[in-house]
């Protein structure tokens, strides 16, 4: 590790427990991400990661949300997890065209958490490192102007960007059709330049390739190209974490 990381990092541990939080229970590679998120300002950073640790405690007070408690969002079959791309990511794919709107916000956010937890968490080695990161494939194929959710996507994204500090390491968005241009214009108003930067629109030939390769034809489900089987995000068993 260089020198400045290191200097970054005890800075940023100091400034947490100043926050009266501790940074006990997590490495370097965790503290790591927050320092990343927040351009290697250890103070900027130990806010960031006391807010994380304060809303983690409150809305995820088992350490993670069940399959029982978003039963209902389960139901649609709309998430798939696909193992590991290429690159050691895991592969969530979201079909949008069998999203709806959902009434209840609370119970979305909490969808979001189960979703995005259950994919980090399939790629650990029986332990979390802290870094992990995810690829995300956003499919459009088929929507209507039913299936539009800004106010989910933008939820979602915030989420990424408040409590999952560069755990994203790509989203593509496929099938894109001419309707939704408006509508992810609006979404983007919400994204910092981080993420904007990892989002990948794929809307040719050239492009379709390359999001191929990036994600490899093993992890891939045929109708995007790779050889794998859709996996409902329900049907993943994960294996028990080591102690």
């Amino acid at each position: 590790m260089e020198k400045n990381q290191e200097i970054a990092l005890t800075e940023m541990r100091k400034a947490v427990q100043k926050l009266g939080t501790s940074t006990e229970k997590y490495g370097d590679p965790t503290l790591m991400r927050f320092l990343i998120a927040r351009s290697m300002d250890p103070d900027k950073a130990a806010k960031m990661f006391v807010q994380w640790h304060k809303w983690r405690a409150s809305f995820v007070p088992n350490a993670f949300i069940s399959d029982s408690e978003v039963s209902d969002a389960l139901e649609d079959r709309k998430i798939f997890l696909q193992g590991l791309s290429k690159d050691g990511y895991p592969l969530m794919i979201v079909k949008a065209s069998k999203h709806f709107p959902s009434k209840d916000h609370l119970q979305f956010k909490k969808f979001v958490v189960h979703l995005l937890d259950k994919t980090i968490a399939s790629s650990f080695r029986g332990r979390e490192i802290g870094n992990e990161k995810l690829i995300g494939i956003l499919d459009l194929q088929q929507i209507s102007y039913k299936n539009v959710d800004a106010r989910g996507l933008i939820t979602g994204f915030q989420f990424l960007q408040s409590y999952y500090p560069e755990r994203l390491a790509k989203c593509f968005i496929l099938n894109m059709p001419w309707f939704f241009v408006s509508v992810w214009r609006m979404v983007s108003r919400f994204l910092e330049k981080a993420t904007a930067e990892k989002i990948v629109i794929v809307s040719n030939e050239d492009e379709t390739k390359n999001f191929i390769k990036e994600v490899g034809e093993e992890t891939l489900p045929e109708e995007y190209g790779g050889r794998a089987k859709l996996v409902p995000l329900q049907d993943v068993v994960l294996a028990p974490m080591e102690d």
